[in-house]
This record gives C-alpha cells, sequence and structure tokens, in this order.
C-alpha cells in the first residue's frame, strides 16, 4: 500500500522497472512502456516484442481511452495456404506483432519522458540477465521440444537443450542489441526500416509468412472502451476484437441476481456464474472477430434487455449442455500501475502460447508468436481466417470505477479463462468486500464448454475445475449435474494482478501467487 504510486506485474524484474519510472516523475504510461519491454526480456514465454497487447487508460484529465495494439494476419496467410490445418508452433503459427506499434502509439501521445530512457530497463535486463525461477523452469519443461526446434530459441532459453536449473542467469545479448535500435530508431525502425528488414529475413529464413509488407503496414488503433453498469459501478473494458465484451456480459447478467446473499464459495453462486458463462461464451463465439469485418451490436449484447433474457433461462438446479461452435492453452502476461496523479493503466500482452511459436527470428533475438492459431477455418465463422484482418483475442484489460472515480483496476493472462477469473476477482472484491491480496488468494474455478477451445482446432471437454479450496461446494455442483474435477491449492489457472484505489487515496496492490508477480506501492 501506498499513496504516490502503484505497481503490480507478473515478474518482479518488471514491476521494479515500473517503480522507478514512477519515483523518477513518470506517469503510469510512462511506467507501463518499460514495464512492457521487460516483461518481454524477463518473462520470454509470456510476451514480447514478437507479440501483441491492448492497452486501457484513465487519464485524469483527458477522455478514457484504449489502445489496440494487435497485429493482423499476414497477407500470405489464406485460408487456402492453411488449408491442412493451423500449426500451433513453428514458423507458420506467427502472425504480424503489434505489440511495439501500441507502445510507440502510447509514448506519442501520452508520454512524459524520452523513449530511450523507458526502453533502458529492457535493454539491461536483456544484456545482464535474469535469474530463473520455479515458474520460469515448468514452462520452458513443457515447451522442450519446440524451444530446441529453433537453434537461436534454444541457444538463449535452454541450457544445453536442458530446462536450466533454479537461478541461473539468461541473458538475451542479442534481443539487447534489437532493444538498443528500438531505443535509437523507435518503432519505425522495427516495422519499416533496418531491423525490419533483419526481422523480416529471418522469419523467411525459418518458413514463416510474416514479410516486410506486412511489418510496413502495421499499425496501433486508439479506440474508446466499451462499459457497462454493475451494482453501482461502472466497469470498462477493451473492444472488439478483444472479447472483453464477454466479462462485460457475464457481470450484466448476474446483476439480475442476488449474489450476496447465495455466499462467496457456495455451490449456488458457483453454479450461478458457470451457468452465466457459458451462454456469454455463446455470444462470444457468435460475435468475437475484428469489427472491421462484422458489425457487432454491442448495444444490445451489452444491453438490459439481452441480459435478462439471458438469466431467465438459468436453471437454478441444473447444469446445461452448451456446447460452441468453435479450452485450455493460451499464456500471456498482465500488469497495471497508478501513478501519483491517479492517471492509470490496464495492459495485457502475449504471444500466445507458452514461449509463443519457439521461433526466434534470425539474428534479432525477437522470440515470434503463435497467434495464427487463434483463427478459425470454417466457412462462415464470424472469426475465419482473412489476410490483414485481426485475429479474435481472449485478451482483455479491465477497469472499475465508482461514483465517477477510479476504484480498481486488475485483469490476468490465462486464455479462455481470462474473463472467467477477472469475474471471480470483481465479485470477491466488490461485492464480499475482499482485499486485493485476498481476492487474488482465494480459490477459483473454471469452466470449459466444447468447441470453445481458444487454440485451433478448437476442441474442449465440458468440465468445471476446481482448486480444493472450493471442494465443499462439489456435491451441490455434481447433484445439479456438473462434471467437476479437483486441483490442488493455487494449481488454478491465471496470474492476477491488482490495484485498489481506496478513499483515502491510498493505492492498495496485490499480485497473484500462481507465478512469479510482484505487487509494490510507495
Amino acid at each position: 500500500m501506498g499513496r504516490h504510486g502503484a505497481v503490480a506485474t507478473n515478474h518482479p524484474v518488471a514491476t521494479q522497472a515500473g517503480l522507478d519510472i514512477l519515483r523518477a516523475g513518470g506517469t503510469a504510461v510512462d511506467a507501463s512502456i518499460a514495464i512492457s519491454l521487460t516483461l518481454g526480456v524477463v518473462e520470454p514465454a509470456m510476451s514480447g516484442l514478437g507479440g501483441d497487447g491492448f492497452f486501457q487508460l484513465h487519464r485524469v484529465n483527458g477522455a478514457p481511452l484504449c489502445v489496440n495494439a494487435t497485429g493482423a494476419a499476414p497477407l500470405a496467410a489464406t485460408p487456402e495456404a492453411y488449408a491442412g490445418g493451423i500449426p500451433v508452433a513453428g514458423p507458420r503459427s506467427a502472425s504480424t506483432p503489434g505489440l511495439l506499434a501500441g507502445l510507440a502509439l502510447l509514448h506519442a501521445g501520452h508520454a512524459t519522458l524520452p523513449w530511450a530512457r523507458l526502453v533502458a530497463p529492457a535493454i539491461e535486463a536483456a544484456r545482464d540477465g535474469f535469474a530463473v525461477t520455479h515458474h520460469y523452469r515448468h514452462f520452458a519443461a513443457d515447451c522442450l521440444a519446440k524451444l530446441r526446434a529453433s537453434q537461436g530459441s534454444a541457444a538463449r532459453f535452454l541450457a544445453d537443450g536442458a530446462t536450466p536449473p533454479l537461478g541461473a542467469v539468461l541473458t538475451q545479448p542479442e534481443l539487447a542489441e534489437s532493444l538498443a535500435e528500438i531505443a535509437r530508431d523507435g518503432a519505425e525502425g522495427f516495422y519499416r526500416g533496418r531491423l525490419a528488414r533483419r526481422l523480416a529475413a529471418g522469419i523467411a529464413a525459418a518458413g514463416g509468412v510474416v514479410a516486410e509488407a506486412d511489418l510496413a503496414a502495421c499499425a496501433a488503433e486508439a479506440q474508446p472502451p466499451i462499459a457497462v453498469p454493475f451494482q453501482g459501478f461502472e466497469v470498462r473494458q477493451t473492444p472488439p476484437n478483444s472479447t472483453g465484451f464477454t466479462f462485460l456480459q457475464m457481470l450484466r447478467i448476474l446483476d439480475r441476481f442476488d449474489l450476496a446473499a447465495l455466499g462467496r464459495d457456495s455451490a449456488a453462486l458457483i453454479h450461478l456464474m458457470v451457468e452465466a458463462k457459458k451462454r456469454a461464451f455463446l455470444d462470444r463465439e457468435r460475435w468475437g472477430a475484428d469489427p472491421r469485418g462484422l458489425v457487432i451490436p454491442l448495444d444490445r449484447l451489452l444491453g438490459a434487455a439481452h441480459a435478462a433474457e439471458t438469466a431467465a433461462l438459468i436453471d437454478p438446479e441444473r447444469a446445461a449442455s452448451l456446447p460452441v461452435r468453435g479450452g485450455e492453452g493460451g499464456d500471456t502476461t498482465y500488469f497495471c500501475v497508478v501513478d501519483a496523479v491517479g492517471n492509470a493503466v490496464s495492459a495485457i500482452q502475449s504471444i500466445n502460447s507458452a514461449f509463443g511459436s519457439g521461433v526466434t527470428a534470425g539474428d534479432t533475438g525477437i522470440l515470434l508468436n503463435n497467434r495464427m492459431a487463434y483463427w478459425h477455418l470454417e466457412p462462415g465463422h464470424p472469426n475465419r481466417l482473412r489476410p490483414g484482418m485481426r485475429v479474435r483475442h481472449t485478451m482483455n484489460a479491465p477497469m472499475v470505477f465508482r461514483d465517477g472515480r477510479l476504484w480498481g483496476v486488475f485483469g490476468t493472462p490465462g486464455a479462455d479463462n481470462q474473463v472467467q477469473v477477472n469475474l471471480q476477482v470483481m465479485l470477491a472484491m466488490a461485492v464480499f468486500g475482499l482485499d486485493p491480496q485476498q481476492a487474488v488468494e482465494a480459490p477459483r474455478w473454471t469452466s470449459s464448454q466444447p468447441g470453445q477451445a481458444a487454440n485451433y482446432p478448437h476442441e474442449a471437454d465440458a468440465v468445471l475445475t476446481l482448486e480444493a479450496g472450493l471442494a465443499g461446494a462439489v456435491p451441490g455442483l455434481e447433484t445439479r449435474g456438473h462434471a467437476v474435477r479437483v486441483v490442488p491449492p493455487l494449481e488454478g489457472p491465471c496470474s492476477v494482478e491488482v490495484i485498489r484505489v481506496l478513499g483515502n487515496g491510498v493505492r492498495m496492490a496485490g499480485s497473484d501467487p500462481r507465478r512469479d508477480g510482484w505487487a509494490a506501492a510507495y
């Protein structure tokens, strides 16, 4: 807790970078740029220059704003070119990276410190290295095969082809040099300059489809947030092609019920939340897409009438079987910042699966995403692969307001589980009064539906997974027809970071113990 500024990220080195920027007089946007780039170095399994992101800004003296930093499908990525299926790893799984374009847009319009100053912490972390944690070892062990398949990836993320030992220091000199070029030339060099040419050449040599023309055409987009009321709060979200609207739909449905009366860990409340989630995911499948290619009726989807109609379909005593047409999978990183003035950023960025495609492009040190796996191939699907269009993203970056004032900023990685866990954290704090650390440590559930999974071929089971702390609800859930799986404490998915702003101005930050996160304030 602190009165001046707070930072919560998925890695201590990134949190320290953000705090240093705030203490040096930087704003929440300045700190976010430094955090974003540093996370791409010290949490390479989750995000980086080869990936995408979404940012939501609250500006005390300006209109609310979202920045869409997601790249489009390459021009060569036609459904015909992927007729045999979309790979979930390897060079052909990589899409155009949009993250740096978003950071450049943020800096140009809303930062106060020089660009090179904000890139410096990432350069230092890449040059001097970071120490391997238990969670790094977990993700590296899961990805040995795809990292070994890329010489550049194996050299930097493994130790003699094996998982590095705890505490080993991993340096990334090639990435440090690319970051130094970015500090000098800005995003322009990454997308249309010398680094762009090296990046495209490295991708081509590996067999990927992202070309110089795709990089040159990449541009971030500034958008207004979407929002709904919920029990006296205003909850804002990132608009499509983010599926933040799914989170808002769940809140609108649940607002029709007396949630507090059901009890925080009761089978009745969990059932109700899961059933709301299932129905919101049906709408996600129908309407989750790039709005440049589909007119998405957000006013109707987020309206009171649709929420009431959907809520009326929920049987409080019976689980519904609701497969989608289309899970698990996807690894991302979330962070949030509130500065001394009260400006805030809610940010999420990703290379999709752990270590993305597994491919490091040439001599750039840049690890490529595997975001192509999010596309569908079925004719008529709203998220069907289209060159030059943005894929549907599970990434979303919420903010919460009360009486016109910032109340909370939070979010999580976790693919399809993101909006589900965000829902639970929101209810824990807003309905049941938990503080941020209690909310992120509370046992959680996640639901899957057949056809739901984010990655191609989009299959999933129909299982409700509970952490052991919710085991008391299992009999009531099984009686209602849920197929339940129980996992050990803190073994559920996601890694939530939270900052609450109290009425007296204190910033109260919490960080999920399920990964390497660290929350700090001053």
